[in-house]
């Protein structure tokens, strides 16, 4: 097939883009650059399967494909932050963009969402039919809600115009690739423990999360995409559930280092648990996260070290 995967060269999408190659596909790479990086996709290049075009979602294209993985939208609190409004227009114009080409060449589309839409969640663990308790005017807002938008735009041009959706709730993810200064909490306590700093915990560190490897994500994503008929929302993350500071002493652990703690306050909509139920994915798409927290962190580890100055 063709398949277009918008945010290719970003970390998720770059290993997507590899998948995709390696079972057949031609792959279009469409990214503007703003947290994607050459050096994700710069072993593909020459791959006569692979195409690489700058663009920005938020402009309309006109291409031929077959499937369209949405993945364009900085995905980390330190980038997402930094121009809010670029943000949003990113999760509306580029998803109405991306909506009006699966309509007009029929293709199947998958629009990357996030656990973000669950907000700081009163329910736990969080299921598909949860609507969320999201701050509609918090800093966060830009991606949180523009990601819930984009939820609703993929729904309405199902219902309205019969595009075949599929729509991805991804969970904390985390592999060789991300960015070292993305903010996101993995990369920030591998670069402070490869350097020998402290690892800063917001509040006392109990606030939990669930990490889930970018190899079973994207497994998740290609099995999500291929399966017909599911237009519903699908939670995609590793149920297995830790402490902030559980994390950072494995991180510890893993680089070898002597680093401590430093505590700072926690920050403003900062949910205080994350955690996915994947009934839905285990019963529909046969998918469980298989690679455990310690095993992801060294694959992890390798790849910073040879990019982090100690």
């Amino acid at each position: 097939m063709r398949i277009l995967v918008t945010g290719g060269a970003g970390f998720i999408g770059s290993h997507l883009c590899e998948r995709l190659i390696s079972e057949g596909n031609d792959v279009l790479c469409l990214d503007n650059f703003f947290t994607g990086r050459r050096e994700n996709i710069f072993h593909l290049l020459d791959n006569p399967r692979f195409e690489l075009l700058r663009h920005d979602v938020t402009e309309p294209i006109l291409l031929e494909v077959d499937q369209i993985y949405n993945l364009a939208c900085p995905a980390s609190p330190v980038h997402y932050q930094y121009n809010p409004v670029k943000t949003v227009k990113t999760n509306v114009m580029g998803t109405i963009n991306m909506l009006g080409l699966a309509k007009r060449v029929r293709a199947r589309i998958l629009q990357a969402s996030t656990s973000e839409v669950y907000g700081d969640p009163e329910r736990h663990p969080q299921t598909e039919d949860y609507w969320g308790n999201v701050n509609p005017i918090g800093i966060r807002s830009c991606y949180d809600e523009g990601k819930r938008l984009a939820e609703t735009l993929m729904t309405d041009y199902h219902r309205q115009n019969n595009v075949d959706i599929r729509i991805a709730r991804i969970f904390n993810t985390y592999g060789p690739r991300m960015l070292e200064d993305d903010g996101r909490v993995v990369s920030n306590f591998i670069v402070q423990a490869l350097r020998g700093e402290p690892l800063t915990l917001y509040g006392e560190g109990e606030q939990t999360r669930s990490f889930c490897y970018v190899d079973d994500l994207i497994e998740g994503l290609v099995r999500l995409m291929n399966v017909d008929g599911l237009h519903e929302p699908v939670n995609l993350g590793n149920p297995g559930e830790f402490t902030i500071k559980q994390l950072a002493e494995e991180v510890i652990k893993v680089c070898g280092s002597q680093s401590g703690f430093t505590y700072l306050p926690l920050p403003a909509d900062d949910p205080r648990q994350r955690k996915p139920d994947i009934t839905r994915a285990q019963t529909l798409l046969g998918w469980n996260p298989t690679i455990p927290l310690r095993d992801g962190l060294k694959r992890t580890v390798e790849d910073f070290r040879s990019r982090v100055k100690a």
